[in-house]
Parts: structure tokens; C-alpha cells; sequence
């Protein structure tokens, strides 16, 4: 077996993704250690070998088929069968199927953090040079605030994801989601039945994937003594090194309710009197360094449709105070019959992003509440949860056109 030291970030399923083995398998050949969810750096782990599954060929197999069910290249499937024909596949006939790699740049088998996000982008502007990179702002430590643009329409549509830490699941759903799009308006395909090269020349898209790096990061990895806020952090986390429940950012403020729209009310309703877990509003509107960059980013684009997602509760929100034009529930039953999610008309809540932007110009945005479960979702759901929202995202770029 290989050995391997555990370096800051990592998690069991992020060095099970690393060297492409079962996480099974691996907490299997270090039992010792992987009772804890955090791993500390500097443990030395033993990578139990890569393992092979035999698999015999069905009548209506192709390499094309086994390729995209098992997640390999093409070449180490080949490779693995030296004797395999690539012409002609015989019912009966047995494969090794090789264990290992993943056969696409976004990967959601395991935790999805800053350092994955960063790493990705650059992996998809090489691949996809049309796709465009700026940085909106920055995290209260520092972490660049990247936004992804695709398409040259004149109507322009926003995503964003990760607002809240524990619901960092949305941030690969929409990376996963930028990689189709590219890939499809690429070579010249459709995504679910959609000309995406065509539908890029009418609507620009502009995504944001993480606006709370800081807080993801708490999420994943937990607390650990070098933070530069550490004595902070663990008092508002209840004195716990554990941060699963977290959806604020580093400075315990909750980004979903720093916007300027009836934001003394949220304070009064929300009750909370210093930063925490969550639902802390902060000492005034925009007073985080994510919710202001998202906010003036929002301003300088003049966005015509917006979303904001969230987990969980399988629900869009398109509503606000009135002020949502007439067009906002009908692209909403549009969204939720291409997702099966539930149109509803919410009440009692402000100062969220979708509610300033409706707010302040007066054009259709949504909350789009991911799955259903307890947040953070498991990662295993992923397949599900992007079935649902890759349709509602291309149903919200046609009915932009439409609008």
C-alpha cells in the first residue's frame, strides 16, 4: 500500500478522490484514523491499491456506453483489455473495469471547496476559451470572488450559489451545469434537447459558483487552531470545532440577509444579536465584503433574470412585497415544471439577495431551494439534485428570451 501524509483541506473522501480508490476501502485500510470527520496534517495514511470489477458485455453495450457508465477514458479502458477488439464487443464477453479516474473537470465525489473551484476554472478556460473569468470581489480572508460568463446574447441572466456555507453543494451542481453548457456550445450540441451555441447568442449567462468561500471551507474542513479568527469562530460556534450547521461567513454574519431591501424588519424578525451559526444579519446592510461584491456586481451588469440557489426543500421562490414584475409566477411554473419543483409564494422574509433584486429593479429573480434532506446534502444525492436543476436553469435562459 501507499503511503501518503495527510496535508491541510484534506478530507476521506477527498483523498479517496485524490488516488481515485474506494472510500470504503480506504477507511478500511486505516481504521485508526478515519474514525474522526477531520483529519489531522501530518497523519500518514496507507492508499490501499486500485481494484479492478469484472463486467460482462450486454447485448446493447458500446465502448461509448461503458465508458460513461463506469466514469474511465476510453484509452485505460483499453488499456486494461489488450485483447479487446474496439470494433466489435461480444455479448458474454469479460472487461476489467479499471478503477481510478473520473471522466470529466468537474468531479462531486467529495467535498467542493475554494481550492477545487479555482483549480476547475482554470482547467475550463483552457479547455473552453470563450468562457470568460473576472473576479468580483473578495471573502473576509481574501478568497478571490470568481464570476463565469458564457454567451454573447444581448439578455442577461445571473446564478449564483454558495451564499450559505452548509449548502456548498450548489456550487459543483452549477460548476457541473457552466461544464455541459461549454462543452455543448463547443463542439455544437444540445443539452437537454437545447441548442446551447444558439441559445448563447441570445442570452449572456453570468455565474457565480461560491460567494462564501470562507464559510464553505469551515464547513468541510472544520475549525483548525491557525485560523486568524479562531477564538471567535469557536465561541460563536457554541465551543465547537465542528462547523456542519454553519451557513454564515468567517465573521458569523449571514449573507442571505445583508441586503438592502426592508432590512430593519429581517433584524426585528430574526432576533439575533450577534454573529453565529446563521440568521445574523450583521450590523447594517452590505457591511460583508461577499454580499457587497455580489450586490455591486448585480448593479454594474443590470441583470434581466436572476437566481440565487439554495438547499433544500425542493421549492422556487419568485416573489417579493409586490414588487415582482407580472411575468415572475408564469417563468416560475416554468421552472418548476422543467425541475418538479414547487412554485411558492413566500411571506415573512427579507433582505435576502432575490428580494433586493426584485426590490431595486423590478425584474424577475428566484430563490431556488436545492433537494431535500439536511443541509449539507449528501454528496451521493449529486446525479439527482443536478437532474433537477440542469433543466431549470435552461428553461430560465429561454424564458428570458421570451420575457
Amino acid at each position: 500500500m501507499l503511503p501518503y501524509v495527510v496535508q491541510p483541506g484534506d478530507t476521506l473522501l477527498r483523498i479517496a478522490r485524490r488516488f481515485g480508490v474506494n472510500a470504503a476501502s480506504l477507511q478500511a485500510a486505516n481504521p485508526q484514523f478515519i474514525a474522526s470527520s477531520q483529519l489531522l496534517p501530518g497523519l500518514l495514511l496507507f492508499i490501499p491499491p486500485h481494484e479492478a470489477v469484472m463486467y460482462c458485455v450486454q447485448p446493447e453495450d458500446s465502448l461509448l456506453r461503458l465508458t460513461s457508465i463506469f466514469s474511465i477514458p476510453l484509452m485505460d479502458l483499453l488499456k486494461a483489455n489488450p485483447f479487446l477488439d474496439p470494433k466489435k464487443l461480444v455479448p458474454g464477453q469479460m472487461l476489467s473495469i479499471p478503477g481510478g479516474r473520473y471522466h470529466r473537470i468537474i468531479d462531486p465525489r467529495a467535498e467542493y471547496g475554494f481550492r477545487e473551484l479555482d483549480e476547475d476554472i482554470t482547467v475550463l478556460e483552457h479547455e473552453y476559451p470563450f468562457l470568460q473569468r473576472i473576479q468580483i470581489g473578495s471573502s473576509v480572508m481574501g478568497k478571490p470572488i470568481h464570476a463565469l460568463r458564457l454567451g454573447e446574447g444581448p439578455r442577461k441572466v445571473h446564478v449564483n450559489a454558495a451564499m450559505h456555507a452548509n449548502e456548498w453543494i450548489t456550487a459543483p451542481l452549477l460548476m457541473t451545469f457552466i461544464e455541459d453548457a461549454a462543452k455543448a456550445a463547443s463542439i455544437g450540441s444540445q443539452l437537454g434537447g437545447i441548442a446551447i451555441r444558439e441559445l448563447l447568442q441570445q442570452v449572456t449567462v453570468w455565474l457565480v459558483p461560491m460567494v462564501n468561500p470562507d464559510g464553505v471551507e469551515l464547513v468541510q474542513e472544520g475549525l483548525r487552531p491557525d485560523h486568524p479568527h479562531y477564538t471567535e469562530l469557536f465561541q460563536w460556534n457554541r465551543q465547537s470545532l465542528r462547523f456542519t450547521k454553519w451557513k454564515a461567513n468567517a465573521r458569523g454574519v449571514d449573507l442571505n440577509d445583508q441586503f438592502p431591501a426592508f432590512w430593519e424588519e429581517e433584524v426585528a424578525r430574526r432576533a439575533v444579536t450577534g454573529p453565529g451559526q446563521r440568521d445574523y444579519p450583521g450590523e447594517a446592510p452590505l457591511t460583508e465584503p461577499e454580499a457587497r461584491a455580489l450586490a455591486e456586481f448585480t448593479a454594474e451588469q443590470q441583470f434581466d433574470l436572476v437566481i440565487a440557489l439554495h438547499t433544500q426543500g425542493q421549492e422556487i421562490y419568485w416573489n417579493y412585497r409586490g414588487y415582482e414584475p407580472p411575468e415572475a409566477e408564469r417563468i416560475a411554473a416554468q421552472l418548476g415544471q422543467a425541475s418538479g419543483y414547487k412554485p411558492v409564494k413566500l411571506r415573512g422574509s427579507d433582505a435576502g439577495y432575490k428580494d433586493w433584486f426584485i426590490h431595486e429593479f423590478r425584474r424577475p429573480g428566484y430563490t431556488v431551494e436545492v433537494g431535500l434532506g439536511i443541509n449539507p446534502l449528501r454528496i451521493d444525492s449529486f446525479p439527482d439534485l443536478y437532474d433537477e436543476i440542469r433543466p431549470l436553469l435552461l428553461a430560465a435562459m429561454e424564458a428570458v428570451i421570451r420575457k
